[in-house]
């Protein structure tokens, strides 16, 4: 009879002993030599009745290292069962000896495996964490930015002849060049869509008048102010953080000029934009900009609490692991298809800490969602396919009943990959969800402008 006796080696680190009698394994594999024999297709002998002697001649060996290796396998699994052992991956086998195992000579056989076990610990108590809801104070500025750019979406344009006013629209191509618009072989090139006043105020000048087909040669940190030339550099694939970039010249070609004539400010635009919600007048409409802008500075300020409340969770909750178990682990999880040679040990050491920061995070997420008893259903899982749908269609209000709406739907719910995708974002909103509603933040008034900088600045910092 087979036993399995465990040595604590480290940290949540144990080592099992699985001994194994013959007794455990010689029925199972005489059972599979008769079963081989009675299938095996050899020539000279009728199916059926080749001599078993043969067969374990022929395929013994291997047949009884499966068989060893099965019972082994199955002693573990019921020992973890039983113990009801919460661990990580699985066993990892220690140096065996695989040649000890003799077919024509069955004996008693011990292996060795080592297991890492999940830490238990406490989360943090929320409710004392010092958290910000920041709320972005909503301007005419910004009211009147955002109808502008309305009246400019849905207004017409009209071709022009030439360039006359800082509202012209120009279709342009950048193409890269040196300081006398000689082009520079295999230089960038890129079309572009701008309006005169983008340009700085003392070069604009040089626009006026220009017709079709017409160029002037820039340097780009001469002809942009501050925020346009970050604009133009992501555009052009250039470091907006490398100052020759920016002192870089270009060709900037004229391939079409036009007016926009702006959407008037009436009843019929605001019931194009808002159709059946009753706004009529320019206070109705500036009520509603203002709304849809709080809205997403709201959800804006939501999503900076998760990143509050997923810092303070991560920060704050002590976890010990068994590094030298997941270490090893680590060592073995190589992509076969690209290398089948293990990880050395320096690729480890870089990759460990990358590795046990994710392992944390699926430690906490994972007590959260057992503690809490979350649940995601197929129903959300369909409302989920629903709003991805529509947002693929422009955010397009319509009716989620329609028969086509729930034919993708059910086509979605049959592909694996969508709905392992789909569970895990709704799992994870769920969880910040909770978190979030553990914390009392204090609520701070802060700028758009602010806000954008203090979002981008955490962002820098972290890669």
């Amino acid at each position: 009879m087979a036993t399995i006796t465990k040595e604590n080696i480290g940290l949540l680190h144990e080592k099992l002993t699985v001994k194994l009698e013959k007794t455990d394994y010689l029925p199972s594999f005489e059972k599979a030599l008769k079963e081989y024999s009675k299938k095996a297709n050899i020539p000279g002998f009728r199916k059926g009745m080749v001599p078993t002697g043969l067969i374990k001649k022929m395929y013994g060996p291997s047949l009884f290292t499966d068989e060893v290796l099965r019972s082994v396998d199955r002693e573990l699994i019921n020992y973890l069962q039983n113990d009801k052992a919460d661990i990580f991956a699985q066993p990892l086998p220690l140096e065996s000896d695989i040649r000890q195992l003799d077919v024509n000579n069955p004996a008693d056989y011990t292996f060795h495996f080592e297991i890492g076990m999940k830490p238990e610990f406490q989360l943090p108590d929320l409710e004392t964490a010092k958290t910000t809801r920041y709320e972005v104070t909503v301007t005419d500025e910004m009211i009147g930015n955002e109808i502008t750019r309305l009246q400019n979406r849905y207004g017409n344009m009209q071709d022009q002849d030439s360039v006359s006013t800082d509202e012209n629209v120009l279709n342009i191509i950048f193409t890269e060049a040196d300081e006398n618009g000689n082009l520079v072989e295999n230089g960038i090139q890129k079309d572009n869509s701008l309006l005169v006043k983008y340009f700085k105020d003392e070069f604009r000048p040089n626009l006026t008048g220009k017709v079709m087909n017409d160029f002037v040669v820039v340097q780009l940190d001469k002809a942009f102010g501050e925020k346009e030339l970050d604009f133009i550099l992501s555009d052009l694939g250039l470091d907006k953080n490398d100052p020759a970039a920016a002192q870089k010249h270009f060709r900037i070609q004229i391939t079409k000029i036009g007016l926009l004539d702006k959407k008037e400010l009436n009843e019929e635009f605001f019931n194009q934009l808002y159709p059946g919600q009753e706004v009529k007048t320019e206070a109705d409409f500036r009520n509603k900009i203002k709304e849809e802008i709080q809205a997403y500075w709201n959800g804006q300020a939501t999503n900076q609490i998760h990143d509050q409340v997923f810092h303070e969770l991560v920060d704050h909750t002590d976890i010990k692991f068994p590094e030298g178990f997941l270490k090893k682990w680590v060592k073995t999880q190589s992509d076969q298809s690209k290398d089948p040679s293990p990880k050395t040990d320096e690729e480890v050491e870089n990759e460990f800490p990358k590795f046990l920061s994710q392992l944390k995070w699926t430690l906490i997420s994972d007590k959260i969602v057992q503690d809490n008893n979350m649940q995601v259903g197929p129903d959300e899982i369909r409302q989920f396919a629903k709003q991805q749908l529509f947002s693929y269609m422009g955010g397009a209000n319509l009716a989620d009943d329609q028969p086509w709406v729930t034919d993708y739907v059910e086509k979605m719910m049959k592909d694996r990959k969508f709905v392992d995708d789909a569970y895990n974002r709704i799992q994870t909103q769920k969880i910040f969800e909770w978190a979030a509603a553990q914390v009392k933040p204090a609520g701070k008034a802060i700028s758009s402008e602010e806000f954008t900088k203090m979002v981008e600045a955490h962002q820098h910092h972290h890669h």
